[in-house]
């Protein structure tokens, strides 16, 4: 499996959240998933398509400190390297 980039990481996982209901415009590294009413149960999605194209998984003591979409990038990029 060929290392992604934090910049492909970055662009799939905004594209992720933003399928979740929010406006595509609205998700940004800043953003926090309560600002984007994201929910658990879309985090646990998020972890699955994480999981299944990066390889790297989101356990579940990750989640409460992943705030914002920037957050979960940076640990995805971190462990997918």
């Amino acid at each position: 499996m060929a290392t992604a980039t934090k910049d492909q990481i970055e662009e799939r996982v905004i594209e992720a959240v933003a399928s979740f209901g929010p406006e595509p415009e609205d998700v940004t590294l800043d953003a926090t998933f309560e600002s984007l009413d994201v929910d658990s149960l879309d985090l646990v999605e998020l972890g699955q398509i994480v999981q299944d194209e990066y390889g790297v998984e989101l356990k579940s003591d990750d989640m409460p400190k992943l705030k914002t979409v920037g957050d979960a990038v940076d640990l995805i990029a971190s462990r997918a390297s």
